[in-house]
């Protein structure tokens, strides 16, 4: 039985408040299961890391720091996946699996900003008068949006407003507490496996 779930989580700058900050955005995010797993008495830990290398540092040294607990990797693709995601980790970023399963290890597809397009509805109720919808690709599967769209199609799309263009801290952790998971589930295969899995879990 699990009696602990980490979750190491890339993004978040690099400053203890601009972690802080995502953290809270993501602790939004999966309150869910947060509050699952207090129900059942399992520990729950989310531990946003900032770049993408030093959170799969954290989370190896995670393997041997807390080797009871189940140890969860989550980062961006920075591309499309047509593998595993550890295979596409080795080919992308010549990480090894550690012996872990991928199970345990899973992939904002292509970025976290495209589960905030997966919730057009959200972003026009965050953003207000002036956002522009029509900016944003519009694609029922959002793990096909290039990595390289994602942030200056968010920020066409809300140049104009009151809160200003998208600022991926500042205003990604407020989404994050925002938008949909069934839609975001919906339109990412990739997110639908993270959620299912960590249901199983709990």
């Amino acid at each position: 039985m699990v009696t602990e779930i980490r979750l190491y989580i890339e993004g978040g700058g690099n400053t203890k408040n601009t972690k802080a900050l995502l953290r809270s955005g993501f602790s939004q995010f999966f309150q869910g299961f947060i509050k699952k797993a207090r129900d059942r008495k399992i520990r729950w830990n989310i531990t946003v890391c900032g770049s993408r290398n030093d959170t799969y540092r954290d989370f190896t040294n995670a393997l041997i720091d807390y080797p009871d607990a189940c140890n969860i990797l989550l980062v961006d693709s920075e591309g499309p996946v047509t593998q595993t995601p550890w295979q596409h980790l080795k080919s992308t970023d010549n990480w090894d699996s550690l012996g872990v399963s991928d199970r345990q290890c899973h992939l904002m597809v292509q970025a976290m900003e495209a589960w905030f397009i997966a919730d057009i509805e959200a972003l026009s109720k965050f953003y207000g008068q002036k956002f522009q919808a029509n900016s944003l690709p519009k694609s029922t599967n959002i793990e096909k949006i290039p990595k390289d769209n994602l942030e200056p199609t968010l920020k066409a799309a809300t140049r104009h407003t009151q809160k200003g263009e998208y600022k991926k801290i500042e205003h990604g952790c407020k989404l994050l507490a925002l938008i949909d998971i069934q839609k975001v589930c919906q339109a990412s295969k990739h997110c639908q496996t993270l959620f299912e899995e960590i249901d199983k879990l709990l």
